[in-house]
């Protein structure tokens, strides 16, 4: 035994499949990729590693803790951590070759060194979508975005699913109306409301603003009813401050065009607890939660913010953008027995099984099957045939073409639905 032998393995906090699960996270991809250029999305991409102060421009706190960063001669680098940062920056270098408002996709993998735990990665792939305007951007895009993952999630018949959607001008509001000034204090609270449960939310609440202004957040935090229901009880308050009548006029907008783009009701819920980034999203905010998994938290998120590029360019740049942790997302979608139950259909319609000496025949066969639009592959290897058709079993194929010395000879094709286990034999120029 070689002492010296490395043992294979990984970092913890990334993830590898096998090809059969590879197989479906590259199906699942493709599908949501392609919902995304139907609706008039384009595709990007941008460097893993970017300039730090490029990167950094904006962050701060933990995230700056999370980056992994570098020194390579004179240069200091980072991975990216999100795809946003990088987008920014992209869209303000690009500015004058850009057509707005502009819609654009993109799927790549980035990097935060986080604790590590289980379904949360240091490498994982994120898939966004966003619009951005030029110096305005019409506030139906919010609901659309939101309906493209809709229509993502139907591709690849994902169901279960809830979006929860708010606007942050209706708080800051709120926040205004009771003259609550440790406002970025209650917005974090707000944030851990279902980490630290009702009653701890609501002790810790009654410390930061007082008796009086938290039974009113209380009862507008936990407003129940439909929809419509919440969005009428929100208007009633009668709250006169501009961002709370702002906030509301753009949730009724967004709820309302939701529904003509058939977002059906059941499908999305008003919930004023959603916060998502502090310093980042001034308008609509969103998460997606499983229906009955919501334990594993949200799935997709995003929102609306004024300034995309305000580090990097004194041009106004609104935008809305909504992001899938695609890594994260497969990992749920195995853990709730989704990924096993996926229609995969196989790529391979044909493997061609040599029997004999009869690799030329073979391959003529192949070449004709490709020239049809049919995937096709040859199996090369010396083994017995139950080995051969044990192969094509477990890799899923759909039809065997068993090639022997006779089919050669009669020119003929002997072709075996794996399903059915029928065999049936044609001429090859029936093929």
């Amino acid at each position: 035994m070689n002492k010296n032998l490395i043992k294979p393995s990984i970092l913890p906090g990334f993830m590898e499949l096998l090809p059969k699960e590879q197989q479906k996270f590259n199906d699942i991809v493709n599908k949501i990729l392609d919902v995304y250029e139907k609706n008039g999305c384009l595709p990007m991409d941008t460097p893993i590693i970017e300039k730090a102060e490029v990167l950094l421009a904006k962050s701060g706190g933990e995230t700056e803790k999370q980056v992994y960063r570098f020194q390579k001669g004179k240069n200091d680098l980072t991975l990216r951590f999100d795809l946003t940062v990088p987008f920014a920056r992209f869209t303000a270098q690009y500015y004058d070759r850009l057509q707005f408002p502009f819609k654009r996709y993109q799927l790549g993998k980035v990097y935060r060194g986080e604790r590590n735990q289980k379904g949360r990665y240091r490498e994982f792939y994120q898939c966004d979508v966003d619009i951005i305007g030029n110096g305005k951007l019409s506030i139906y895009n919010d609901a659309y975005v939101i309906s493209l993952v809709y229509k993502a999630f139907k591709a690849i018949k994902l169901e279960q699913f809830k979006f929860q959607i708010s606007n942050r001008k209706i708080l800051k509001g709120i926040f205004n109306e009771l003259k609550i000034d440790n406002q970025l204090e209650v917005m974090i609270l707000i944030d851990k409301y279902d980490k630290i449960g009702k009653s701890k939310f609501e002790e810790e609440l009654i410390e930061l603003i007082g008796d009086k202004k938290s039974e009113f957040l209380n009862n507008i935090l936990d407003t129940d009813g439909d929809n419509n229901e919440k969005i009428e009880k929100l208007s009633n308050l009668n709250i006169k401050d501009t961002y709370f009548i702002d906030g509301i006029s753009e949730l009724k907008k967004v709820k309302e065009m939701l529904n003509t783009l058939d977002v059906e009701d059941d499908k999305f819920t008003i919930n004023l607890k959603i916060i998502r980034g502090l310093d980042y999203y001034t308008g609509t905010v969103f998460e997606t939660l499983l229906t009955d998994n919501e334990k594993y938290g949200s799935i997709c998120s995003g929102g609306r913010y004024d300034n995309l590029a305000g580090n990097y360019t004194d041009k106004i740049l609104p935008g809305v953008g909504i992001s899938i942790g695609m890594t994260r997302l497969f990992f749920i979608l195995k853990e709730i027995g989704f990924i096993d139950n996926y229609n995969l259909e196989s790529s391979l319609d044909y493997l061609i099984m040599p029997i004999g000496d009869t690799i030329n025949y073979c391959a003529k066969i192949m070449k004709k099957l490709e020239k049809k639009g049919y995937g096709a592959s040859i199996y090369f290897e010396d083994d017995t045939l139950k080995k051969k058709m044990n192969y094509a079993d477990k890799i899923g194929v759909k039809y065997v073409i068993l090639v022997g010395e006779d089919e050669v000879k009669r020119n003929e094709v002997k072709i075996k639905n794996m399903e059915s286990g029928n065999n049936v034999v044609i001429a090859y120029d029936e093929l």
